[in-house]
């Protein structure tokens, strides 16, 4: 039996006393990628991505581990969340207009300790303040720097379009003014290479555009490493004591850790695995995060029908945002209905040997967004189900 085969038979064996549809994590496969995610960083802690794990339990889980510190937040809310609940470093990796949100921050000494703001633009400071209502304590603010790639003077952009902010001087004179408002202090700097950390190299049937991505890849490491570096310097004339300078993803982790400028990485995707990591040369992880549907038609020869299913993931639509069927294997979408919002048809040999009542197992396309789809997650060590906990959902927090 191969180990795709063993895998689906120890799934299904740990959750035969539960019904589909259902989600799992492989605490083996995730402790596994935590020890990788460590391994790349090179000494360099790493701060966990909320947004691609979305669960207390696996947050608390893989901050335990030598090797991790600090959450990389998604909104507010959330931020505030998890300082209540006890996390005591947390970055916000967004600018928010969380009126309500600034207020209580800014009113509570723990929350305002715990949790760091991101800002690029001086009318987020304005906002903050006017939310304040009444509330006095300092808020610690994280600057964030453009990592695009630009060429031909700025007439071709690769990147997300994120920070405004690309040059030393406009980091540093941010930072000075910031400084100099009362009631804020400037403690991070972010810098976030998705075009590196979260577009993969090498894609199937696809020679000569991985190629062009590695290509592409490698002039971008090289010129934001050294934009990085004299945006730190300039940053740290400005303000000696900066706490850290966060970089990174998982798809970067080993390269942007060789950087003096960078203090910590940001990863989270790299401990579920879905489907979007499968198509990279810089490293291989084990899928962790898993989720099955039920069968419940079987229409003819070589098809059968799951429930439901149909949960792409957020970013450009096209195929590869749609979650893969994953064990057993062989098996394919059929192009006139795909990944259905009540049912998917599958076609594939493997369908002939698939009975009503028996379980599909899928791989989500992106990390974090599959818990939007569940209430809890089934923690399976070997072939028993050692736990089961709440995703974010499942305690009543959807936050986007």
């Amino acid at each position: 039996m191969n180990s795709a085969a063993t895998d689906r038979a120890r799934y299904d064996r740990a959750t035969a006393h539960l019904d589909a549809p259902l989600a799992i994590v492989d605490l083996d496969a995730f402790d596994a990628n935590a020890d990788d995610l460590v391994r790349r960083a090179a000494g360099k802690p790493v701060r966990v991505a909320s947004k691609s794990v979305r669960c207390r339990a696996l947050l608390e889980r893989v901050l335990a581990r030598p090797g991790f510190a600090g959450i990389m937040s998604y909104t507010l809310a959330e931020s505030l969340w998890l300082a209540r609940s006890g996390f005591e470093d947390v970055l916000l990796a967004y600018p928010s207009a969380d009126r309500a949100g600034f207020g209580e921050l800014a009113g509570d000494a723990k929350l305002a300790g715990a949790v760091t703001v991101m800002v690029d633009d001086l009318a987020q400071l304005e906002l903050i303040d006017a939310a304040r209502d009444g509330g006095a304590e300092e808020i610690r603010v994280c600057l964030e720097l453009d990592t695009a790639l630009q060429l031909l003077g700025g007439r071709v952009r690769i990147g997300a379009r994120r920070s405004p902010l690309r040059e030393p001087g406009q980091l540093a004179g941010l930072a000075a003014a910031v400084a100099a408002r009362p009631g804020f202090r400037v403690v991070g700097l972010m810098a976030y290479e998705g075009h590196v950390a979260g577009v993969g190299d090498a894609l199937a049937g696809r020679p000569l555009r991985s190629r062009a991505i590695r290509l592409m890849q490698g002039a971008a490491r090289r010129e934001l490493a050294a934009r990085r570096a004299e945006v730190v310097r300039a940053v740290r004339a400005v303000v000696p004591d900066l706490e850290f300078v966060n970089g990174g993803g998982t798809g970067s982790v080993q390269q942007t850790a060789t950087e003096d400028a960078v203090t910590e990485i940001a990863a989270g995707s790299g401990l579920y695995v879905p489907r979007l990591f499968d198509n990279y040369t810089s490293f291989s992880g084990r899928p962790a995060a898993l989720f099955a549907q039920p069968v419940v038609r079987r229409p003819g020869v070589g098809v059968v029908t799951v429930l439901g299913g149909g949960y792409p993931a957020s970013g450009a639509a096209g195929p590869d945002r749609l979650p893969v069927p994953y064990l057993p294997q062989g098996l394919r979408y059929d192009p006139q209905e795909g990944a259905g919002e009540v049912q998917t048809p599958l076609l594939g040999s493997p369908a002939d040997d698939l009975l009503i009542g028996d379980r599909v197992w899928f791989r989500h396309a992106k990390a974090g967004e599959l818990c939007e789809r569940f209430d809890t997650l089934h923690l399976v060590e070997g072939d028993r189900v050692a736990d089961s906990v709440p995703t974010y959902r499942g305690e009543g927090r959807t936050f986007l």
